[in-house]
């Protein structure tokens, strides 16, 4: 890893700076609860940036990355991308509040990242024994062929309940323990926001991004019937503060359906004018003949993915049409990762 200081200069002398983010959906630029907020601290940051979807890696805890010059900030590195550009004195919008400390702003982060996180995952992967099913498939799994995009999300399931501790035996238990710290933490966050533009005075912090990137989840990726969404709706400000900041800095009006503008509306904020973070397509290569070789490798892979194909299908058969929720901790099913 580069030092901070060839960190900051790769950073400054980077032509183009790009965020790796799962692909829009929901009204929303990036349906990814873990890139949304990664891309709402870039756009307060007023960085230009361009943003690439990559789904090559569905369930990847890489994602979201930012590229810049020789460097690459990972998610599943150094605290993730938004501490790694804070700590290297790249991007730091709390150290433009001289009277907040970064002692003041962790209590309010590690909340964030512990009781709403645990709260989402819970939502997303098993709630209602899995019946956000379409919601993950869409966000990470509607690239991939349904037998294994459903594989992989009943191996996601088992991967969160092992880390939220759920088991056939404390269920019940946990889901109230989950949503009573996820209550606990808006009504904090609520009073701590009250009339304010941002939890710290009038500018952001790392730690908006944080909370307004699950709101915004949470709002427009949820459906009605969601627990987590309705004890959200109850805290108007914060509801009210998410809707703002999707007008200014997302470009997508709350009444608004369908995928994020390419033009963002124009804010109070300036902003600089080589951003083009609202591009979501690599641009076209020009097209060039394959040798012999590449075509051999080609057909090669074709055959791998095909025999993947036909392994699934053998395991699913063997499954015999295994529901999800009966896929808790007891149950004695490897898979590879």
């Amino acid at each position: 890893m580069a030092s901070a200081t060839t960190a900051a200069a790769e950073w400054e002398a980077a032509a183009r700076r790009t965020l790796v983010a799962r692909k829009p959906g929901f009204g929303l630029p990036t349906a990814c609860p873990t890139c949304l907020p990664v891309l709402l601290y870039l756009r307060m940051s007023q960085v230009p940036f361009d943003i690439h979807v990559d789904s090559r890696f569905p369930d990847a805890d890489h994602i979201p990355y930012v590229e810049f010059g020789e460097c690459v900030a990972f998610n599943n590195e150094n605290g993730g991308v938004i501490e790694y550009l804070r700590e290297e004195k790249i991007v730091d919008l709390t150290s433009k509040h001289p009277s907040v400390s970064y002692s003041d702003v962790l209590p309010t982060k590690a909340m964030i990242s512990t009781w709403l996180a645990d709260a989402l995952q819970y939502e997303l992967w098993v709630a209602n024994d899995g019946a956000h099913w379409s919601i993950a498939r869409d966000i990470y799994f509607s690239d991939l062929p349904w037998p294994i995009g459903k594989v992989l999300y009943w191996k996601k399931i088992r991967e969160v309940k092992q880390l939220l501790d759920i088991t056939k035996l404390n269920a019940a238990e946990k889901e109230e323990e989950i949503y009573r710290k996820a209550t606990a933490a808006y009504d904090a966050l609520s009073t701590k926001l009250g009339d304010q533009s941002f939890l710290f005075d009038d500018s952001p912090t790392d730690v908006d991004a944080l909370l307004l990137g699950h709101v915004l989840f949470v709002l427009n990726a949820l459906p009605a019937t969601s627990m987590l969404r309705s004890y959200l709706q109850n805290y108007d400000n914060l509801v009210k503060l998410a809707e703002d900041i999707k007008v200014q800095l997302v470009g997508v009006d709350s009444s608004a359906a369908g995928s994020a503008s390419s033009d963002p509306p124009s804010s109070s904020t300036p902003r600089k004018t080589a951003s083009s973070g609202q591009s979501y397509k690599p641009k076209p290569k020009a097209k060039k003949e394959r040798t012999e070789e590449e075509k051999k490798f080609r057909r090669r892979t074709k055959y791998f993915l095909a025999a993947q194909l036909i392994s699934v299908l053998v395991f699913l058969s063997i499954m015999g049409g295994v529901d999800s929720s009966e896929l808790d901790d007891d149950y004695e099913l490897e898979y590879e990762d």
